[in-house]
């Protein structure tokens, strides 16, 4: 197993890569719960004014019948999505299942005009065609083994490793 690089300097790698995506019409639009995490301090960060957009993944998951819905924050986009640049941030690229419903689900909202994907850490692990426009980190990780971005109280990020 690679060792789990600290979380507060993959977000400053982050912050630099999603500056060079930036266009002066992006987007941001979190996946939640740790996308979402990230596009709030990203937003801040960047001076972007407004609320950034949160996009859940819940009903249009392949696993629905399993997982349900979960307690995360439900899709809030503050922009009109046809015809925008989104830029999806994730904390954790794994299989690519998690993008695949979020890509449904965001164009349930309209048709934007791209979609990027950024994320702290590419796990590798895809069954799907799905890859990251940016990633932080590359990290091999058993199958057994889950990976997700944790916060505290103050707002500083870190990692959370499960055994599945």
């Amino acid at each position: 197993m690679s060792s789990i690089p600290e979380a507060e300097g993959l977000y400053l790698a982050l912050l630099q890569g999603v500056k060079a995506l930036m266009r002066p019409d992006t987007r941001l639009v979190g996946v939640t719960s740790g996308g979402a995490w990230l596009v709030e301090r990203l937003q801040k960060d960047l001076g972007l004014p407004g609320a950034p957009g949160v996009i859940s993944s819940a009903m249009h998951r392949d696993d629905f019948a399993r997982r349900g819905l979960s307690s995360s924050a439900q899709t809030a986009l503050p922009f009109d999505v046809n015809g925008a640049d989104v830029l999806l941030l994730d904390d954790v690229l794994y299989t690519g299942r998690t993008i695949r419903a979020v890509l449904n689900e965001l164009f349930d909202f309209g048709r934007p005009a791209s979609v990027r994907l950024a994320v702290l850490v590419d796990r590798g692990g895809r069954q799907l065609p799905v890859a990251a426009d940016f990633a932080a980190a590359q990290l091999t990780l058993p199958d057994a083994q889950s990976l997700a971005l944790a916060r505290s109280e103050s707002g500083a990020f870190s990692f959370d490793v499960q055994e599945a």
